[in-house]
């Protein structure tokens, strides 16, 4: 039991597991030809199926009744502002299940030249009332009773007043913030709740208009629009439900990473010397002072990112993305791959603090700009 204990801790650390999902994600939601060939020798669209959704069920069951045999993992997961979080893993979880399923069954039935599950006659009408009034009601009266046993059953995780000398450790935001809140361990402020969340909402809702396929449309598939499914599953799944995940489960005192059966020791010290870039530069590698000048101290970072997003969008147009800029056009591309750096800047940025505890790629502290 112990050593099945500190495997999944291991597994859990931020550098393995972040490690494993960016690998293994896209051989499971195959944004193009290449990778979905694999998907389908990997036999990984399985996966969809009522075989896939039980083992995934099972799977998540039997981690966490494994989980509450220990006191750590049941102090936890059993706090009443977590309570909810257990409940979005498994809903997230099979309603991903499920929309994937139906996609790969219509796909199914496209490649037989069948109609999609979703048709309809036109001449078929289904009545507002009482067809869909009933649905709603029988819903109304599930939810509502769900609501009362919940709050029977679970107290509500009401503190003491307030108390400015007095701040819990750790202190959390609440459950739908903590993505945000995990952001602002790699970036500043107003990267990380400001900046950030509006370029994933926006990417989110962009990816309608800038997909111009004209197949998927009003029904389920995944074959049809394997590149936006993918990339609204990464955005989705990745950079927000693994984050807040994150946040509430492997976060303990002094924000301190912790595994699931790990105690939370409020005397834990990780080890972290943040160092910005141009500190590497100039003192580790050049090994001399910082210059004066802020523009000469921090034009490593600038040129960086100058590269990052205005000369490798053009590089990937002429090579890897040639194919995609040609159908997408210039505005189209632009808006894509901006969006896409945006998005892959977080776990990079991750990768950098867990890897070489760099802080800043631009730190002008004089004025309040990091980056």
């Amino acid at each position: 039991m112990e050593l099945i204990k500190h495997v999944i801790n291991t597994v859990s650390s931020p550098t393995v597991m972040l490690t494993f999902i960016l690998l293994t994600f896209f051989f499971i939601f195959p944004p193009n030809d290449w990778f979905y060939k694999w998907n389908k020798k990997f036999k990984l669209d399985l996966i969809w199926t009522n075989k896939g959704g039980i083992l995934i069920l099972l799977g998540l069951l039997t981690f966490f009744l494994f989980g509450l045999t220990d006191e750590n993992f049941k102090l936890i997961v059993l706090k009443p502002d977590n309570v909810p979080i257990v409940g979005l893993i498994f809903l997230v979880a099979f309603f991903t299940w499920l929309s994937m399923k139906q996609a790969t069954e219509n796909d199914k039935r496209i490649d037989n030249n069948e109609k999609v599950n979703e048709y309809h006659d036109p001449d078929d009408k289904v009545l507002t009332w009482p067809d869909l009034v009933y649905i709603e009601l029988i819903a109304l009266v599930l939810c509502t009773v769900l609501l009362v046993v919940w709050s029977i059953a679970l107290p509500a995780p009401l503190e003491q007043p307030a108390n400015p000398t007095l701040s819990p450790n750790p202190s959390k935001a609440p459950w739908y913030f903590l993505g945000l809140q995990e952001m602002l361990v790699y970036f500043d402020p107003w990267i990380a709740g400001v900046l950030f969340p509006t370029i994933m909402i926006i990417g989110l809702m962009a990816i309608p208009y800038l997909d111009i396929n004209k197949e998927g449309v009003g029904y389920y598939s995944f074959k049809q629009r394997k590149m936006a499914v993918s990339l609204f599953m990464f955005g989705w799944l990745v950079l927000w439900i693994l984050l807040i995940i994150v946040g509430t489960f492997l976060r303990g005192p002094n924000w301190n990473f912790f595994g699931p059966f790990e105690y939370w020791d409020i005397h834990k010290l990780a080890p972290l010397t943040n160092i910005n870039l141009s500190e590497y530069i100039y003192i580790i590698w050049f090994r001399s002072g910082l210059p004066d000048n802020i523009l000469i101290r921090e034009m490593w970072g600038f040129l960086l990112i100058f590269g990052y997003f205005m000369v490798l969008p053009p590089l990937l147009a002429k090579s890897m993305l040639n194919k995609l800029y040609k159908k997408l056009g210039n505005l189209r591309y632009s808006v894509f791959i901006i969006l896409i750096l945006f998005a892959i800047s977080l776990p990079i940025k991750m990768y950098l603090r867990w890897m070489f505890n760099l802080k800043y790629i631009v730190a002008i502290p004089e004025y309040f700009f990091n980056i």
